[in-house]
């Protein structure tokens, strides 16, 4: 009998183990299976290079949400981001979207820059004001061979 009592308190500690760790798998995972606290909107860039799936988007240097998805638009030959935001923010549809960098040779981002049109874009929406990230290595090349041309 305590042989069998001991083994219903191990099993019982296994699951409650197993419950913890998916828990906490989903939490700090920002895994939203329960609750559906954000919509998406999408914006299209010449050049998104280095922008990665799970990207946070900010705006006035706070979290608002994450990028989704990253492809190519075959019919237009632009870059479609999908940016899933929290439902309490309205963007206006004069919001500017903007690939930014996290220092010199940091993590890459978008940072939203609020309008201020009254009408608010909805879930699907598209941002059409976009300003795309700036690639450094062609502006290091046209610098170094500006300098050769003028020697």
């Amino acid at each position: 009998m305590k042989k069998g009592t001991t083994e219903l308190y191990v099993g019982i500690f296994i699951i409650l183990g197993i419950l913890c760790s998916g828990y906490l798998i989903i939490t700090l995972g920002e895994l939203n299976l329960f609750k559906n606290d954000r919509y998406s909107v999408y914006a299209y860039f010449t050049s998104v290079s280095s922008l990665n799936n799970g990207a946070d988007v900010e705006m006035a240097g706070v979290g608002i949400g994450k990028v989704t998805s990253i492809f190519l638009d075959t019919e237009q030959l632009l870059a479609k981001v999908e940016l899933s935001v929290m439902k309490n923010i309205e963007l206006s549809e004069d919001v500017i979207a903007s690939v930014k960098t996290t220092g010199i040779i940091g993590d890459k981002y978008i940072e939203l820059s609020p309008g201020g049109s009254e009408i608010i874009l909805k879930p699907g929406d598209i941002i059409f004001n976009t300003e795309s990230s700036v690639d450094l290595e062609s502006l290091i090349r046209k610098y170094i061979f500006n300098l050769n041309e003028e020697k």
